[in-house]
């Protein structure tokens, strides 16, 4: 499934933002005071980017690392489910690093009572296609490390567990179409 296309009515790009600290993993977790001044540092960061639409997973953290950088443009937060956190699996495991390490290989893999990746990315990538495709310049998506990873992975098979590994908290990718109609990200948090 093609993220990105160039016949897109919009430039074909997005920021793929990775939530600030939290306070956990459940949906209502909030960000710790750290993620709060990280939300603030986030929204100084992007303060040169055509940022005109902010949209966000419907998990607390996400809305709260949303919002400075919405403000501070004058917009509203869209929430879409479609991009919330991947459920590995619906009860906790002590070996749920093994099964996300494996889930970039095996697509289909996932935790008792979970999602998969295949999953995961078919409920994802059709969200932001219509972001990519749409009439604003540069959609900021706020979202969740092992559902970035997916849509990194989905572009680039080289990002798997290790760049999920390695992604922070913040973290912002650009995502963008090429003329050539190929798809490519770079990371941009520093």
């Amino acid at each position: 499934m093609q993220l990105l296309g160039c016949q897109s009515a919009g430039p074909g790009r997005l920021l793929l933002i990775r939530h600030c600290e939290a306070t956990g993993q459940s949906p209502d977790a909030a960000l710790t005071a750290e993620g709060m001044s990280q939300a603030e540092r986030l929204k100084d960061f992007l303060a040169d980017q055509p940022v005109d639409q902010v949209v966000s997973s419907e998990f607390r953290r996400a809305r709260q690392t949303a919002w400075p950088l919405a403000l501070s443009r004058g917009l509203d937060v869209d929430v879409d489910a479609r991009l919330n956190e991947r459920v590995l699996s619906a009860t906790p495991m002590d070996n749920w690093r093994d099964i996300l390490r494996s889930s970039f290989s095996d697509p289909e893999l996932r935790g008792p009572g979970g999602e998969s990746g295949r999953e995961a990315l078919e409920r994802a990538l059709p969200a932001l296609m219509e972001l990519s495709q749409g009439p604003h310049e540069m959609p900021a998506v706020v979202t969740h490390g092992n559902l970035m990873s997916l849509v990194l992975n989905s572009i680039d098979a080289s990002f798997g567990y290790e760049g999920w590994e390695n992604l922070t908290n913040p973290d912002v990718y650009l995502v963008e179409a090429t003329r050539e109609g190929a798809l490519g990200f770079r990371r941009m948090w520093r």
